[in-house]
């Protein structure tokens, strides 16, 4: 194990729940306004996961008064409080990029995973 893979395991997080493409998730960010630091919410389908380790980063998507939002964010970065998964989805595509074309209440749809 190389000095640098050292220093990537300990940025690691390890409190992450398990999600994928496809679920609707609500992602708790941290923010700092002036001196203060309060908790925003971003929710939405993740669209797309890329990269491994360290480098991980997903992009989520919102309808906000009828336009689209994406958000990309790095998956091990201190910035994120907590991700709360939801609904799961079933998809059959790696990257939902087919969404962004998509009007309405179609924008947002995703079939939902049930268990048999």
């Amino acid at each position: 194990m190389t000095i640098i893979e050292k220093i990537e395991q300990e940025q690691l997080k390890t409190d992450i729940v398990e999600f994928r493409v496809g679920d609707s998730v609500k992602v708790h960010t941290r923010v700092m306004e002036g001196g203060k630091e309060r908790v925003q919410i971003f929710a939405g389908i993740v669209i797309a996961r890329r990269g491994t380790s360290v480098n991980a980063s997903f992009t989520v998507r919102k309808i906000s008064y009828g336009e689209g939002v994406e958000r990309v964010f790095p998956l091990h970065t201190p910035r994120i409080s907590k991700i709360e998964v939801v609904s799961r989805g079933k998809v059959r595509r790696a990257k939902l990029h087919y969404l962004r074309e998509r009007v309405g209440k179609k924008a947002m749809l995703v079939k939902s995973a049930t268990k048999k």
